[in-house]
């Protein structure tokens, strides 16, 4: 009985074997790299043979004079892209509920689930385009409006309210689609009973589908905060620039150009490996609330 179940299985476990493969090569073995944050790497010396200089690098980038202004930029826009991130896919999911044609409720899905294919690099252009100062859309309106035009993407006052409005209009038709998901498991007789008992469409909704919902609400809410310190490097990198560093630079833009740009190698790698021990920290702690509050577990 065990060696036919192992034959069996044996095909399955075969199916896994370049996917495995291909997240050692690129996922854990890289991982020994991180030793260089402890190093002065040199390229051409290898990692064993660079000078070792245990925490100096970590010094150094705590003395920093700019650290601590990414780190609040890193965090604030983070914050502000899970907040909504939770709150547009929601409303829009419940709206989309109340939506009674289904051709009208499949084109909106398809629709709003389109940007979620696009590259930032399109995205990028595209937005910078459209938020010209000069030839700009929005610009143009706001003129025929008689408003000044704005310029949102050289201005610390606007650049994060873009980043998060961007990154919700191109993300936010994922998690709708997981919503809906979530309303289409809630008992029809439910609202049936509300129904009898006088509820109209807004009660029905604030009594039964958002009760409904909200395991999968406390789901999405805590493993988003694993997220914390990752406030997007495609889309601000191709959207920032030295003007608005000041609200905009975040940590991994900041190890792009320490590491990449000026060939500070072990200083960046002392930044990445720090932002990782959080992360790891924060993704424990996100996966044990989920596995205590909407009883979400991995295995």
């Amino acid at each position: 009985m065990k060696t036919n179940y192992r034959k069996r299985e044996l095909p399955l476990h075969l199916m896994l074997l370049p996917g495995v493969i291909l997240l050692l090569v690129y996922s854990y073995f890289p991982m020994a790299g991180a030793v260089i944050a402890f190093q002065k790497f040199v390229p051409i010396n290898g990692l064993f043979n660079s000078k070792w200089v245990g925490l100096d690098n970590f010094r150094y980038v705590l003395d920093m004079p700019d650290i601590w202004q990414v780190m609040r930029n890193t965090v604030s826009i983070a914050l502000m892209k899970m907040a909504a991130g939770l709150i547009v896919p929601l409303a829009i999911a419940i709206l989309l509920n109340e939506i009674r044609s289904v051709l009208v409720k499949r084109g909106v899905q398809t629709l709003i689930y389109l940007p979620h294919f696009l590259s930032w690099v399109i995205l990028g252009g595209i937005l910078v385009e459209i938020l010209s100062p000069s030839t700009g859309l929005v610009n143009e309106l706001l003129v025929w409006l008689g408003f000044k035009p704005i310029y949102f993407l050289g201005s610390n006052g606007w650049f994060r309210f873009v980043l998060v409005f961007s990154d919700v209009w191109k993300e936010f038709g994922f998690s709708t689609i997981v919503y809906l998901a979530a309303i289409t498991g809630i008992n029809p007789a439910l609202y049936e009973a509300a129904t009898v008992d006088g509820a109209g469409h807004w009660k029905q909704m604030w009594y039964v589908t958002i009760p409904g919902m909200l395991p999968i609400i406390v789901l999405m809410a805590t493993l988003s905060l694993g997220n914390v310190l990752n406030a997007g490097f495609d889309q601000v990198f191709n959207l920032y620039s030295p003007i608005v560093y000041e609200s905009g630079d975040i940590l991994d833009t900041l190890i792009y150009r320490i590491g990449l740009v000026d060939a500070q190698f072990g200083v960046a790698t002392a930044i990445g490996l720090f932002k990782s021990v959080v992360s790891l920290v924060l993704i424990s702690v996100s996966y044990a609330m989920a596995y205590r509050y909407a009883n979400y577990r991995i295995f």
